[in-house]
């Protein structure tokens, strides 16, 4: 899944879905109550343009940091 592009406000909180249930991507809309899942808060700290991960594999969340184009690795059946 592709990154979205938000332009966020200075200031502002946002929270981030984790568990990639959510209807509203980027952002938590509450379906993952009831599991260990639970969203990210960020606040922004200028405003601007921010690139959030939808697929979940950033390594520094909630930005996108390009983990959606790596190669799929094997599992083991």
């Amino acid at each position: 899944m592709n990154p979205i592009a938000i332009n966020v406000e200075a200031g502002k909180t946002y929270w981030w879905c984790r568990c990639g249930r959510s209807s509203q991507q980027p952002f938590c809309d509450g379906v993952h109550k009831g599991s260990d899942s639970s969203p990210l808060k960020y606040t922004a700290a200028d405003s601007g343009q921010v690139w959030f991960c939808v697929c979940k594999k950033t390594a520094s969340p909630p930005f996108c940091d390009g983990s959606h184009n790596a190669p799929a690795t094997p599992t083991d059946s």
